[in-house]
């Protein structure tokens, strides 16, 4: 009797899993499909010395190239971004980019390699020349989020002639300036607070420890300024099911080796690794410039990102500000951050008064 039940118990379990694996595999077919006319390229490519994973997407391959540069550093996020970078795809062909021993780019071989500044630029110049010549253009669009955007500035300051326009999410001015100003936004918060009051003092904005990293994301988590607090307009579950790009040994090795790869980077990023980054005496772009923050993003400070933007000399310009919006951005609400791409496309691509752009500030409301 038992034995029987055991048995229908184990093939129910085992149809279950079955449903759900065929279920999974239509839904990464449907995603993995190739647009008429466009382009769909998942590869691993030979970048200084490493291999590094790109996906190519597009529904015109005659559009402008954008390559996407992730936060961090570090912090890839190929299992979701897909279904974010995808609603640009119809102006754009966005390229994303697994930096070096992260998400799919992860190697051990690649852990005992000091990670410097000029080893991310270099990566940063050779995934350039590589699209460049692989998508046979002249320039390319960059769009970085967070570190990205240190990362981007550092790109179009150093090797303008290869792109096009320069688009900063979360826009990092200076890493130390910013984390003091955390430090001065958290006193606020904390008054009257004796819990919130001792996360502060336990912060060294000049002195970049994993201690005060940790501490400066619970003291945004206590007063609801963390990146987790605008939630999502998408389903992060189902986006990462039906990952097109992602197997079930791909997601399981994501879960295990997250942390395996941030104690590699965090070995190495100080407040030293981010000074060659500082924007604070660099104003000068030879390409557009184009600024989106979110008003209550504190993990890279707005504040500080719209008085840099005033400084900006640039041929055109343009300052969105998201509001009720923390440092999720293009996360929290894509559909809304998708039309402020789609603006700056229309600005650089088809308005016929570009320089109308120039010293605009545009606030977006949810």
């Amino acid at each position: 009797m038992f034995k029987k039940i055991g048995i229908y118990f184990g093939i129910f379990i085992i149809s279950i899993i079955t449903l759900v694996e065929v279920v999974r595999t239509i839904g990464r077919l449907i995603n993995n499909r190739t647009p008429d006319g466009g382009i769909n390229e998942t590869m691993m490519v030979d970048i200084n010395g490493t291999k590094q994973w790109v996906n190519i997407y597009g529904k015109n391959l005659n559009n402008p190239v954008l390559l996407f540069l992730h936060g961090g550093p570090g912090s890839a996020e190929s299992p979701i971004e897909y279904t974010i970078t995808r609603k640009w795809s119809d102006i754009y062909t966005v390229v994303s980019w697994d930096q070096r021993n992260c998400g799919k780019s992860y190697s051990e071989s690649q852990n005992s390699t000091p990670l410097t500044p000029e080893l991310f630029i270099q990566d940063g110049k050779e995934m350039t020349e590589f699209l460049l010549k692989h998508l046979n253009k002249d320039k390319i669009s960059l769009l970085g989020h967070s570190w990205g955007t240190s990362l981007g500035t550092k790109l179009v300051h150093d090797y303008p002639k290869y792109y096009e326009t320069y688009i900063g999410a979360g826009q990092v001015i200076d890493a130390v300036a910013n984390e003091v100003a955390l430090k001065e936004e958290g006193t606020k918060w904390a008054k009257d607070d004796p819990e919130g009051q001792k996360l502060v003092d336990k912060l060294t904005p000049g002195n970049f420890t994993v201690d005060h990293l940790e501490t400066r994301n619970e003291l945004m988590k206590r007063y609801h300024y963390d990146i987790a607090s605008s939630g999502t307009d998408y389903s992060i579950f189902f986006t990462v099911f039906f990952n097109p790009y992602y197997s079930l040994i791909d997601i399981y090795n994501y879960i295990t080796k997250v942390k395996v790869w941030m104690d590699v980077y965090n070995k190495y990023f100080t407040d030293d690794f981010f000074k060659p980054f500082s924007l604070l005496n660099n104003t000068n772009y030879e390409v557009p410039y184009y600024n989106i923050a979110g008003d209550k993003d504190y993990q890279t400070n707005h504040v500080q990102a719209e008085e840099y933007f005033k400084l900006v000399k640039a041929p055109r310009k343009r300052f969105y500000l998201m509001k009720d919006m923390t440092h999720a951005l293009l996360f929290g609400r894509s559909d809304e951050f998708s039309d402020i791409v789609h603006d700056i496309y229309k600005n650089e691509y088809q308005s016929l008064e570009n320089n109308a752009s120039t010293n605009t500030t545009t606030t977006i409301n949810n």
